[in-house]
């Protein structure tokens, strides 16, 4: 099994989109080609600041936890082959879920599957039948027909999910609860890690 860049793994609560509030050991993978301007996790962009980490040591920081809840997120995780991580996670009971923006193939055994797309490297096109949760990140009032150009890839039963940039949120959060208001399909994802103050 080849070893991971790995930034940081720690157990936390989800803050974002179908699974928000619960208890989670999220594996954030170092390296990132997508590049969004905005992100709030640039140190995860160069994977050769962080050290490469053995699977089965991730896996066991995890055991460590009561939650059998594994979110793999980065960066931009399906850099790699996540193939060998999540069949050990599964291995030992890990519910496996990733926060991708489907730039890349998707790779590994999943029981969720998050697209959150970019604008700045648009989702191979094989990843939008595997997803079960679409969250876009609404920073200005144009994303939102670019939000919709996706409803069509998507199965009939993926979850919708806007959620406004967190620097811009004063702003956008009032287009964001009128829009789902007038397109009920959609629902509002807030980042309430933030407000509750945990990683």
């Amino acid at each position: 099994m080849e070893p991971l860049p790995l930034m940081e793994a720690f157990y936390t609560i989800q803050g974002e989109g179908f699974h928000q509030g619960k208890a989670a050991f999220f594996i954030r993978l170092a390296g990132c080609d997508v590049g969004c301007h905005w992100c709030d996790v640039k140190e995860s962009w160069d994977h050769t600041l962080y050290s490469a980490v053995e699977i089965n040591d991730i896996v066991a920081k995890g055991q460590k936890y009561k939650a059998n809840l594994a979110v793999i997120t980065g960066g931009e995780p399906l850099m790699y082959d996540l193939t060998d991580l999540t069949r050990q996670l599964k291995l030992v009971g890990f519910k496996t879920h990733i926060e991708t923006s489907g730039a890349h193939q998707l790779s590994g055994i999943w029981d969720w599957v998050c697209l959150s797309p970019k604008k700045f490297k648009h989702p191979v096109e094989s990843i939008y039948n595997k997803a079960d949760e679409l969250k876009v990140i609404i920073y200005n009032k144009s994303d939102f027909a670019w939000a919709e150009s996706f409803r069509n890839k998507l199965r009939p039963d993926c979850v919708l999910f806007l959620q406004p940039e967190w620097s811009r949120s004063d702003i956008i959060m009032p287009l964001i609860i009128d829009y789902v208001k007038d397109n009920p399909s959609w629902k509002i994802s807030l980042q309430i890690h933030k407000y509750i103050n945990v990683p």
